[in-house]
């Protein structure tokens, strides 16, 4: 009976709302992620241009210098009818499907700078409708339900995978389907296809209710006076400047005082480091898939298909045991058996094209996945201010980003300069964890979060 009432948060209906919010952050990663490699590496380009096209997930490392003013801009009309925070997501919702129907058009043979361009936008689009995502979603639960923040954290990273395995399984599926009845632009037309997601997601946001942000004005506003009186002088020019302030300094100050400036750096290191391996065996696990012999359809049936399933339930137990272990801990185990999961790939491509080992490492590595998952977001959930949750939690994300971005798009280099060695390449993707964990190590008694 204890075990099943663990599961009572679950049932609050904003979950619901939670779980729409992290859906529509996962999907667009599948787009510039899973499609667009398989789109490139079919058309002949090499791993390593590959690796290096996915340079343009490096915007979600940086996504915190705008965080600031998406946290206090209001979109004119927008903002008035739904909501600040739905405004900006709306509005990034509809840059996506416009750069969807572009893909449409194009031949990556006669257009390939063009298409990673636009694989940008959808890239700074995404970022961007993030900073808002996570701040909603944080603003749903309230600042006191400690076991709502865990059950929302694992809500979220059970829609972020469900928007990324459901829209990959359905790219591949529709791509496959296409290619196999003869259409030559088979890719294009599954753009077309995931183009309606983006429409469902849009019009099922608007029913998701947003608080009033008049307290959170009134705190940022006040710490803009507290600003002014002690500058002494208040005309617009010092006004401007103690916006300024308040919307790109406090939210860093506030953070490293929480913290202090040790600690808080030390958290920005663990964090930018903790996920490092992991991103470079997903930039190259499609291209790794492809190789050994297994098809579009196969890789859509056990990583994403199957995936999906095990993450979801994966990811719920490993909201309750984060909650019952803390998330300390937890950032402890998650890591470790993250990293011991890799290996299992050196053993596949020891192994070849086998299916049955296939499926049972995609499963091992997602039950790994999710539960590091969702062990970072309650993390880094807990360690955010509510006056700047946007710009904070923006932050943290974006620097965790940077660690998988910036580095992994050297993961096709690497596996070329290994020669094709995906052996020896998983076993380094499986040492890259440690240095998180040692940083970490050194903070764990000084950490103040709001678990």
């Amino acid at each position: 009976m204890k075990f099943i009432n663990s599961f009572s948060p679950y049932i609050d209906r904003r979950m619901l709302r939670i779980f729409l919010l992290g859906l529509m952050s996962g999907f667009p990663w599948v787009l510039i992620g899973s499609a667009l490699t398989l789109w490139l590496k079919e058309n002949d380009l090499s791993r390593t241009t590959i690796g290096w096209a996915g340079l343009i997930f490096g915007v979600y490392a940086i996504n915190f210098l705008w965080a600031p003013l998406i946290d206090r801009l209001h979109l004119p009309f927008l903002s008035k009818k739904i909501g600040h925070r739905k405004s900006w997501i709306i509005l990034m919702q509809s840059f996506i499907f416009i750069c969807l129907l572009l893909w449409s058009f194009l031949d990556p043979n006669e257009n390939l700078w063009l298409i990673v361009a636009i694989g940008l936008g959808i890239a700074i689009s995404s970022a961007t409708q993030d900073i808002t995502i996570d701040a909603l979603r944080i603003e749903q639960i309230g600042e006191n339900e400690k076991d709502l923040l865990a059950a929302g954290a694992a809500i979220s990273v059970v829609g972020w995978w469900t928007g990324y395995k459901i829209g990959g399984l359905i790219s591949l599926v529709s791509a496959d389907y296409l290619q196999k009845n003869g259409f030559e632009n088979y890719w294009q037309i599954s753009f077309l296809i995931l183009s309606l997601i983006i429409l469902t997601c849009s019009f099922l946001l608007l029913l998701v209710p947003e608080k009033n942000s008049i307290d959170k004005k009134q705190l940022q506003n006040l710490a803009d006076e507290k600003l002014l009186a002690k500058i002494g002088v208040k005309n617009k020019v010092t006004k401007l400047l103690a916006w300024f302030y308040g919307t790109t300094v406090s939210p860093l100050i506030s953070f490293f005082k929480k913290n202090s400036l040790k600690v808080g750096l030390a958290i920005l290191g663990f964090v930018f480091l903790f996920k490092i391996g992991e991103a470079f065996l997903g930039r190259m696990s499609v291209v790794f898939y492809k190789e050994i012999g297994f098809s579009k359809t196969d890789i859509a049936l056990y990583s994403k298909g199957i995936g999906w399933l095990t993450t979801i339930t994966f990811t719920l137990l490993g909201g309750l045991f984060a909650v019952r272990m803390g998330l300390v801990k937890a950032m402890f185990v998650s890591g470790i058996f993250m990293a011991a999961t890799n290996i299992l790939f050196s053993i596949l491509a020891w192994i070849g094209d086998s299916t049955i080992f296939f499926a049972f490492t995609v499963l091992i590595d997602d039950l790994a996945a999710a539960f590091a998952t969702v062990a970072f977001v309650g993390f880094i959930s807990a360690l955010v201010d509510r006056t700047y949750t946007a710009t904070q939690y923006a932050l943290l994300a974006s620097i965790g980003t940077a660690g998988r971005t910036l580095f992994a798009s050297s993961s096709g280099m690497m596996v070329d300069w290994l020669n094709g060695n995906w052996i020896i390449f998983f076993i380094i993707t499986a040492l890259m964890v440690i240095p998180s964990l040692i940083c970490l190590f050194f903070i764990k008694t000084k950490l103040k979060l709001n678990e």
